[in-house]
């Protein structure tokens, strides 16, 4: 079974590829709008922690070369150390409107999601970004995502993004694995069925839009809240896009462990909020399917190598064409660790139904909600 299964997933990793450098050339063939009509925009960020960079984080929306945007926080506590950072970027630049939230604790799950209904509240326009707090963006961002709203029919936009790393290893290998194998699904799934999802870290939408799918509430309970927001968008008939402005995500450095641990969590994340789609995954990691055909089926290393040939084009034509990423024409070499160690992961999300999060443990139920079981430990 092994001997027939092989060549049929290394064919259609094959595919696959293939099929990322048809959506490249699409993605990159979409005409990018000029902005006419101006309209006020209000940044959403919401904050836990002084993370790494933060304060630049931050100072990269005050810099915005827009005509009219507010900026507003939220933290959980009002002794939470991403307070004083962000009054510290506010008074560089008064003439920016902006204000800090303390929410207090969360009544339901999903604390960002908590955070981001508090603010909605309090903003006063209706073109929302909704930004995390660990991404960077370039002084024309809010006027690339504001010529793109200017189609009545969109409703909401989701920002690709160029992962940083900090300096350990491994984070420097996971930057590597979102620069060239997150974004390539993505557009494979923008090219086949549109766009019908939208991902963190950073998403612009109508505030229309989240009122018609009954309100950023309904998402309080789903740990990938992003996902189910582009998808009940989509839903409503308004279209969902994935954005020509890129953003910066800096991941930061983690420890082996904490960082092993975050890609567990998202995987098992991602199996609860499309088990269809990730079990489909399979076929997004041509190289260790190769490794697997030349061992298993060694007169079969000519598709081997025609797969590991098409990976390489793959992730060049996302990570350098799309993201400009310096990263991996740095440190290629690592790719192929990375892939294999993703693919671990991918398999080790099929088992567990629970995640730490921020100090907290949680059990994934099957439709993708989540919910409180303990303290990490």
């Amino acid at each position: 079974m092994l001997a027939a299964a092989l060549p049929a997933l290394a064919a259609g990793a094959l595919a696959y590829c293939v099929l990322v450098l048809l959506a490249v050339r699409s993605y990159l063939r979409q005409p990018r709008p000029e902005l006419s009509r101006p309209v006020p925009i209000s940044v959403l960020r919401p904050l836990a922690g002084a993370d790494e960079g933060l304060e630049e984080n931050l100072r990269c929306y005050f810099r915005q070369d827009y005509p009219e945007f507010e900026i507003l926080a939220a933290v959980r506590t009002a002794d939470d150390p991403a307070r004083a950072v962000f009054e510290r970027v506010r008074a560089e630049f008064p003439h920016v409107p902006a204000q800090l939230i303390v929410t207090g604790e969360p009544p339901y799950p999903n604390a960002k999601v908590f955070s981001l209904a508090r603010m909605l509240a309090a903003a006063r326009h209706d073109l929302i970004v909704m930004a995390d707090s660990d991404t960077r963006a370039g002084t024309g961002m809010l006027r690339g995502v504001a010529a793109e709203f200017e189609d009545p029919a969109l409703g909401l936009a989701t920002c690709p993004y160029r992962a940083v790393p900090g300096p350990s290893f491994w984070s420097r290998l996971e930057a590597l694995g979102m620069n060239t194998d997150f974004l390539a699904g993505l557009l494979a799934a923008r090219l086949v069925e549109g766009v019908r999802f939208a991902v963190g870290p950073t998403i612009v939408a109508r505030r229309q839009a989240l009122e018609a799918i009954g309100g950023i509430e309904r998402l309080s309970e789903y740990l990938a809240e992003d996902f189910v927001m582009g998808r009940l968008v989509a839903e409503t008939g308004r279209r969902v896009i994935l954005s020509r402005n890129l953003i910066e995500h800096h991941i930061g450095s983690h420890a082996l462990g904490e960082n092993f641990r975050h890609r567990l969590r998202w995987m098992r994340s991602t199996r609860r909020s499309r088990p269809w789609g990730y079990l489909g995954q399979i076929f997004t990691y041509p190289l260790p399917l190769a490794l697997l055909l030349v061992t298993f089926c060694p007169w079969a290393w000519p598709l081997a190598l025609a797969t590991s040939l098409a990976r390489a084009a793959a992730a060049w034509a996302v990570g350098r064409r799309v993201l400009q990423d310096s990263l991996l024409a740095r440190f290629w070499y690592l790719l192929p660790l990375e892939d294999l160690l993703s693919f671990v992961f991918w398999f080790a999300g099929f088992f567990g139904n629970t995640i730490t999060w921020r100090g907290r443990r949680y059990y994934l139920d099957r439709d993708g909600r989540f919910r409180q079981i303990g303290p990490a430990g």
